[in-house]
């Protein structure tokens, strides 16, 4: 059986050195999984002093409270780093530097805007999360101190999305990297005045104020490159693009930005809302141990998040030049790749992860574990076709992952407050793992539909 695993792994090796395209995409991957993989080191040891200082409990309403703010600022965002990678991407491959210009501007505007109702937002809504996710009114000012973080994320997707179109996968990774180290930095003398000096009181406020305080300079520092990128690529005036340049694709851009911001909102709901959830339909005890079974679903994204990014504007070129047969390749080697790691670290998992949990955590947090077997089904999933949406974007169907998400969304919303209440976390990892499966399965037949239908039309023509 080693032998056989070994042979396969040699194949999916030698097509990849063969793959031009690929080894591209991997190499620039490797800049972020590099600082991933250093951001992945810092945030387990962060994710181990943090657990331990504030306990179960503790942990299940610090997740609720970072999850929340996330969660309300991707309701709004429109997912702009997508809109940009996509349009500014395909304007800079037709060679059309001040409509490209004028994309990111409006992209860029849109978000600063949406900002300050999104803060609105939090702040009207804070006495509500503080009672019904965080199951204590006492935590208010948390959710509205956390909440400052919008007002740095101004420029938060859109800056994302440009450094992607120009393949500077070396700065986010720097950005990501440094954005770790500073939590880290401010975690560790919170640990030591709590714990080992044995400080009174709740370590939960400056646990919060070190979580923003490092996302705040990540952010604030890539949107510092992303804005010298733009000076670079169009010259300091670029912000004077008019934005009627795009007047003929007002209706296409606004058609794309709604599609994927209620793609996004729906998946708020079926994907990455899970804390909110389980906090308010069970506890924040449950919702601790889900926090750490997703803490640990972290480490196996390691390579596969960094893959879904490069791999994007790659696409998106490739189906701007119509080389179909490139993006097949592309996409099948890269599942293999993506999905050949993902199944070596759940076997792992699967068999060193009770006791890694035990050893690090202690038995207080082994109910972490079923949820973390439960959740690696649907990630397995997920992983080996993290392709499945980035594809449709990149052919023009933005509407279709959202009306998968759509009917998702029913059916987990549905079952999650039928089920969850009676039988607890472990049934919304269930539910969760489900709807990747689902959603992936719907997303990749649908592309391999348009991809068949687009290959038989370049064949005819």
């Amino acid at each position: 059986m080693i032998a056989s695993l070994i042979a396969w792994l040699d194949r999916i090796l030698e097509r990849v050195v063969k793959n031009d395209l690929l080894r591209r995409v991997i190499k620039n991957s490797t800049y972020l999984l590099s600082a991933k993989g250093v951001s992945i080191a810092l945030g387990m040891l962060q994710g181990i002093l943090v657990p331990i200082l504030l306990g179960v409990t503790a942990l299940g309403v610090l997740g609720t409270i970072t999850t929340f703010t996330t969660t309300i600022k991707r309701l709004i965002s429109f997912r702009m780093n997508e809109l940009v990678v996509k349009y500014v991407g395909e304007f800079e491959e037709s060679g059309d530097p001040k409509r490209a210009a004028a994309v990111f501007k409006a992209a860029s505007l849109t978000e600063t805007l949406s900002s300050v109702f999104i803060y609105a937002l939090i702040f009207a809504l804070a006495p509500v999360a503080a009672q019904v996710f965080a199951k204590d009114i006492a935590t208010e000012s948390f959710f509205v101190i956390y909440g400052l973080l919008v007002f740095t994320q101004f420029m938060d997707e859109s800056g994302r999305g440009l450094l992607q179109v120009f393949d500077r996968f070396g700065q986010i990774a720097l950005i990501d990297t440094l954005q770790s180290a500073v939590s880290l930095v401010l975690v560790v003398p919170i640990y030591v005045l709590y714990q080992v000096l044995d400080h009174p009181g709740s370590p939960l406020l400056a646990v919060v104020l070190a979580y923003l305080v490092g996302k705040a300079v990540g952010v604030l520092g890539q949107t510092i490159l992303a804005l010298r990128q733009a000076g670079q690529a169009w010259g300091k005036g670029w912000w004077r693009s008019p934005l009627s340049l795009l007047q003929g694709q007002y209706g296409e851009l606004l058609r794309f930005g709604v599609s994927t911001n209620l793609s996004g909102s729906l998946s708020l709901i079926t994907k990455d809302s899970e804390m909110l959830w389980v906090s308010f339909l069970r506890s924040p005890t449950e919702a601790g141990y889900y926090r750490l079974a997703l803490t640990m679903i972290n480490w196996v994204q390691l390579p596969v998040d960094p893959l879904a990014k490069v791999a994007f504007p790659e696409v998106a070129r490739q189906v701007a030049r119509r080389s179909w047969e490139t993006v097949r390749s592309l996409l099948k080697q890269a599942s293999l790749v993506a999905g050949g790691y993902t199944l070596l670290v759940a076997l792992g998992a699967l068999l060193f992860g009770h006791p890694l949990i035990n050893l690090v955590y202690g038995e207080e947090f082994l109910p972490a574990y079923p949820a973390l077997m439960i959740l690696l089904v649907g990630y397995l999933v997920a992983n080996a076709f993290f392709w499945n949406r980035i594809t449709l974007l990149s052919i023009g169907k933005p509407e279709f992952p959202t009306q998968v998400n759509f009917v998702l969304a029913v059916l987990k919303v549905a079952a999650m407050l039928t089920l969850v209440p009676v039988y607890g976390y472990l049934v919304n990892a269930a539910l969760l793992a489900g709807s990747y499966v689902l959603g992936v399965s719907a997303n990749v037949l649908k592309f391999r539909h348009e991809l068949r239908r687009q290959e038989a039309t370049a064949g005819t023509s």
